[in-house]
């Protein structure tokens, strides 16, 4: 066992994912939960440690205990608590310890370190850019050294690498940029799909308009996401203003776009869309071999339908949407790959997917243009989005989580088994990341 020691404020579910991780690399860890949490918590950790045959996660009652005797103290909360909870325990730390929280907006983060934090500490934080369900290895890690000297630093990374992650080194500004650019519009296109199914009251794999095998992706990460907490994604959306932009120009190709399909501007629509393929797309449908997703067998695999559906043809207009709102905003979704997460590795897959199949996107154009019932079905989806994207703007956390919850409840007996599915696909993106570096 090492004789540093690491703190985890929060020992919500990525607390624990990093707990265990660090604990069979040799580290004592330290965390946390509330207060009032202290006894549950306690046989929570106890269970953990019989599990992974280790002694050494210590359940300790609150973020003073935490902070005064670890050497690399990790804030595991909400971001929107984030400022909080550093302001009621930073004072705390250790001399000469190093900081780092896992909040996935970090303008605020960084900001209350300087501001609650002693000089003598120092700032290295990170992002682990997946979900608590995920195994680490082979996953993104965001890297941000804010204050430090060479040697904490290195202290810092050496922890860091056990998670077996793969280490992407950038300034807190670059995080919130591009987190902003893949993240942002990526969980509004999935949460506006599951309550535009729940709005409707239908299962998704019970309809012939999600039989395509891209559908399959769209649904399980869909499930996926609603299967997690509304607080992993409300705080990157509503905290980060680079975010609300991203957001609003998703929503307003959408516009753009569903106006031109039930207002019989055909022409107009083939252009924007074609605009938006070759600008985005071009290179990779000359090369496939540059495609990002080689998914097809996987694919093919995945389905949540008990029977087979027969397809129906679908517009895609969220993926349609995705593409025209990078080509108007200038964005390169290729150049962001380094700082990925699952989701949106999968959602630029069946974009490319659908651009790179001319058969599969003249049929989506044609029906998007043409088929009345379509177009009905896109209008439950739009208005789910702008529903999503006013709770963002209006900064609502608490509508945000009613709407998450909502929609949640409507799939509850088929989340567990949509965890199954995506985490299959997660596992095989991450697999083949660790081929290609090996």
């Amino acid at each position: 066992m090492t004789k540093l020691e690491i703190g985890i404020i929060g020992a919500g579910d990525m607390g624990i994912l990093y707990a265990q991780n660090f604990s069979k690399a040799g580290y004592r860890v330290n965390i946390c939960d509330k207060p009032e949490n202290f006894e549950d918590l306690s046989k929570k950790i106890e269970g953990i440690n019989d599990s992974i045959g280790s002694n050494l996660i210590y359940p300790l009652i609150d973020g003073f205990g935490v902070s005064r005797r670890s050497d690399y103290i990790i804030y595991s909360v909400e971001a929107f608590n984030i400022d909080a909870v550093v302001k009621l325990y930073g004072k705390a730390t250790k001399f000469g310890a190093i900081v780092g929280g896992q909040t996935s907006v970090k303008a605020p983060e960084v900001a209350a370190f300087y501001k609650y934090l002693h000089e003598d500490v120092s700032i290295v934080t990170m992002h682990s850019m997946h979900g608590p369900r995920s195994d680490t290895k082979g996953q993104t890690l965001a890297i941000i050294n804010c204050r430090s000297t060479e040697e904490k630093f290195k202290e810092a990374v050496e922890i860091l690498s056990s998670l077996g992650s793969e280490m992407l080194y950038i300034t807190a500004e670059e995080h919130d940029k591009i987190t902003a650019n893949t993240q942002a519009a990526t969980h509004i296109c999935y949460l506006s799909l599951g309550t535009a199914w729940k709005t409707q009251g239908y299962y998704p794999w019970d309809n012939p308009m999600f039989g395509h095998s891209i559908d399959n992706i769209k649904i399980s990460i869909a499930l996926h996401i609603y299967g997690s907490k509304s607080h992993v994604y409300s705080g990157l959306a509503i905290m980060n203003d680079m975010a609300k932009v991203q957001i609003k120009c998703y929503v307003k190709a959408m516009t753009e776009l569903y106006k031109l399909m039930i207002g019989g501007e055909k022409e107009k629509f083939r252009n924007l869309v074609h605009s938006a393929a070759e600008a985005i797309f071009g290179q990779t449908r000359v090369d496939p071999s540059k495609k990002i997703l080689l998914l097809d067998h996987v694919l093919d695999e995945l389905s949540m339908s008990k029977t087979p559906v027969k397809r129906r043809p679908n517009s895609h207009l969220s993926l349609i949407s995705t593409a025209v709102c990078w080509y108007q905003m200038g964005l390169d979704p290729y150049g962001h790959l380094t700082c990925q997460t699952p989701p949106f590795r999968l959602w630029l897959g069946i974009v490319e997917n659908l651009f790179c199949n001319e058969e599969l996107l003249e049929e989506s154009i044609e029906n998007a243009l043409n088929d009345k019932y379509t177009q009905a079905e896109d209008l439950i989806f739009f208005v789910s989005v702008l529903g999503w994207e006013q709770c963002i703007q209006l900064n609502s956390f608490d509508g945000y989580r009613e709407r998450f919850d909502d929609t949640k409840a409507f799939f509850h007996h088929r989340l567990d088994e949509a965890k199954n599915f995506s985490s299959k696909i997660i596992t095989y993106l991450a697999n083949q990341r660790l081929e290609k570096h090996s």
